[in-house]
């Protein structure tokens, strides 16, 4: 198996079965049953049977230990970034010898394979492995021992994999060797379910199975007893459209229950809104609110959905993840702005001194702390004193009164620039951002979206001090003692959950599938993202909603969002379609799918709004193709916004036309003055 929950579990079911002991019996995870075996032929691979087995900090430390021995530049390489790297070669069964040398090139300046084999080499010496050598040693062993190989061979005369779809390379090898001589391997698993290709996981070996084991019996478990016949239709319906997988028609005796919805909607503050309001319906109706959950693509997209939570006085949970405004990079990026907000905040001011680093260590600091308290003056201000003294090191006053400065000068933008602006400005000049750019580590990426975000959330208050108070309210909102909680969590992080109703919003191309992952893998990572969209459909017992907007806004800036192909894909029979009137112009939705377009004529050539700000959805059965689906308002020349109309900015508020130029407008706005802005951005009112 993969966790040791699922071990014991299978123990426990295993034993009620055949109502026999099962304690001689050998259940349990990959590494477990590696670990054993090494143990039992430890001298063969170089260890006593007492070596120790590494935790993942332990590894970084080895790492850094040879990484200051070879002199490698630790910004470029930072040591959890290498040993990631290391891993991840163990997990395809790859040594210091076998390692491809264009990937020896691409590590630590040329220098992979010499800190490969010295870390492994350093292990050895300590009589130690970590993780990836509890199989990696095993294949080795098994290679080089072939009467050991044997000795396994025939202890295991049947061999049972749980969740094969989940393996890497070099637990495919190590299964293939033990059952080699009786070919008694039974592996269940899911090809559809297989979305962890970046922790090494290979979906080809399921796929490959009945060629590496020739006249294999495959079984096809069809019949599913979860989801209703809606569910299940309109995710196989999608999950059609891969190529790579083997093919199945899932069933169930369960009623058809209602189609899963998909709406459309005007931005993120909507569909946030739209779901919050039907979550506290559901509540109100009965419903529980643990069987209710927000499956999103990506961590930063949890924190509009807690915003309105929270102000709905919805209880919920972060699975798997921390609340947005708890994560690190964003509790950095406030405690500038509590600084600047007031410069008597210590706290604040001691988290990000040297954040990024600035080289301002432990003596600068204390001669610091010490001048605060012989004068009684708030860290900021003492910093400022001593600074005009002799009592810190050239560099270390050089550095300080540069950080103070910069405080200064962002404190005085905030009254004459927009706060949104100065909080761009103060994560760029403070290296904050940066520090995250030319970050290696795997969550680098993350940490910058959330900071992206936080910009976004900035946008709904008139001024930095409002926000902060908000995020002050937020934090202090103590957690509810009862168990009954919606939960927030991101798609990967559901697999092998239910619920009865899950809510998937953030269906747009570029965010979901996810354009990293397409840049990075290609049609095999498309095909990876579908995977994922056919989990998060398939973890509802009774109701999905399916949800995407039209615009995004990214680091404060407005974003025109196209539906994803996967909306497009999904079987007319079994949705049913729910939009703004309105929202798209032009022939269908303008995704990247093979279905329902109107070839080049399906993209959007602009959005339109119309009516109040309130959502009017079109429709609300099956819509294959019908006017619901498509937008209403077709964009004709009549659009209802002429020189003297009074109209809505999702931005800049309300405001009258004063000169219009096709789509393009010039308008006096109440609050914001006279702005440009392209037609599709606003709406009429009254």
């Amino acid at each position: 198996t993969f966790t040791n929950k699922a071990a014991r579990e299978m123990k426990e079911r295993v034993g009620k079965l055949v109502g026999a002991p099962v304690e001689g019996w050998w259940v349990g995870t990959f590494h477990a049953v590696g670990a054993r075996i090494l143990r039992a032929n430890a001298e063969l691979v170089g260890r006593q049977p007492n070596f120790t087995i590494l935790d993942a900090d332990d590894q970084v430390r080895l790492v850094k230990q040879h990484l200051d021995a070879m002199e490698i530049d630790q910004k470029r390489w930072p040591p959890r970034v290498v040993s990631g790297a290391l891993q991840r070669f163990k997990d395809r069964g790859l040594m210091p010898a076998t390692l491809p040398e264009e990937e020896a090139q691409s590590l630590c300046d040329g220098k992979g394979k010499e800190i490969y084999q010295a870390y492994q080499d350093r292990l050895e010496a300590l009589n130690a492995c970590d993780f990836g050598d509890l199989l990696l040693l095993c294949l080795e062993l098994f290679r080089n021992a072939p009467e050991v190989l044997a000795k396994y061979q025939r202890q295991f005369r049947y061999i049972m994999v749980d969740e094969y779809q989940d393996t890497n390379v070099a637990q495919y090898l190590w299964l293939r060797l033990l059952a080699q001589a009786h070919k008694n391997i039974c592996c269940v698993g899911d090809d559809d379910q297989s979305i962890y290709s970046w922790r090494g996981a290979e979906v080809g070996n399921i796929l490959r199975f009945e060629k590496d084991f020739p006249g294999a019996t495959v079984v096809r478990l069809e019949r599913n007893y979860r989801s209703t016949s809606h569910i299940l239709a309109a995710a196989s319906g999608l999950i059609a459209h891969n190529d790579g997988r083997l093919g199945k028609t899932l069933w169930t005796e369960q009623n058809d229950g209602d189609p899963v919805v998909v709406r459309g909607v005007w931005d993120g503050d909507e569909e946030a809104r739209v779901i919050g309001d039907e979550i506290e319906s559901l509540h109100g109706g009965g419903h529980k609110l643990n069987e209710i959950a927000v499956l999103v693509r990506a961590g930063f997209q949890t924190r509009e959905f807690e915003e309105r939570l929270i102000t709905l006085g919805v209880p919920y949970r972060v699975v798997g993840g921390q609340r947005f405004y708890e994560r690190q990079e964003i509790r950095d990026a406030i405690a500038y702005l509590r600084v600047i907000a007031q410069p008597a905040d210590d706290l604040a001011f001691e988290r990000i001194v040297n954040l990024p680093k600035r080289g301002l260590g432990d003596a600068t600091m204390q001669a610091v702390h010490l001048h605060a308290r012989a004068r009684g003056l708030p860290l900021v201000a003492a910093a400022r004193e001593i600074c005009g003294t002799d009592e810190l090191k050239p560099k270390a006053r050089q550095t300080l009164t540069q950080l103070i400065d910069d405080f200064d000068r962002w404190r005085a933008l905030v009254s004459v620039t927009d706060h949104v602006d100065v909080v761009k400005t103060v994560l760029d000049e403070s290296g904050y951002m940066q520090m995250w750019q030319e970050s290696k580590a795997p969550e680098a990426s993350g940490r910058r979206e959330n900071l992206k975000e936080l910009v976004v959330a900035l946008e709904d208050f008139d001024n930095l001090a409002g926000f902060l108070e908000h995020v002050s309210l937020v934090m202090e909102n103590e957690e509810n003692a009862t168990d009954d909680k919606v939960s927030l969590m991101t798609l990967h992080g559901a697999k092998g959950l239910e619920f009865e109703t899950v809510f998937l919003p953030g269906w747009e191309e570029g965010l979901f599938p996810h354009q990293r992952a397409l840049d990075e893998g290609g049609l095999a990572a498309l095909e990876e993202e579908r995977r994922l969209a056919y989990v998060g459909l398939t973890r509802a017992r009774k109701r999905a909603a399916i949800s995407f907007a039209a615009n995004r806004r990214v680091y404060g800036q407005w974003q025109t969002a196209l539906p994803s192909r996967f909306v497009d894909e999904l079987p007319n029979d079994n949705i049913s379609r729910q939009q703004e009137q309105g929202l798209y112009t032009g022939s269908g939705y303008g995704g990247l799918g093979n279905g329902g377009y109107d070839g080049g004529t399906s993209f959007p050539g602009a959005l339109r709004r119309s009516g109040p700000r309130a959502s009017r959805f079109a429709g609300g059965g099956n819509a294959g193709g019908s006017d619901a689906w498509r937008a209403a308002d077709r964009g004709g020349a009549d659009d209802g916004l002429t020189v003297g109309t009074r109209v809505f900015h999702q931005k800049f508020g309300y405001g009258r036309i004063k000169a219009k130029d096709g789509d393009k407008l010039e308008i006096d706005f109440e609050k914001a003055g006279r702005k440009k802005v392209m037609g599709s951005f606003v709406e009429s009112v009254s």
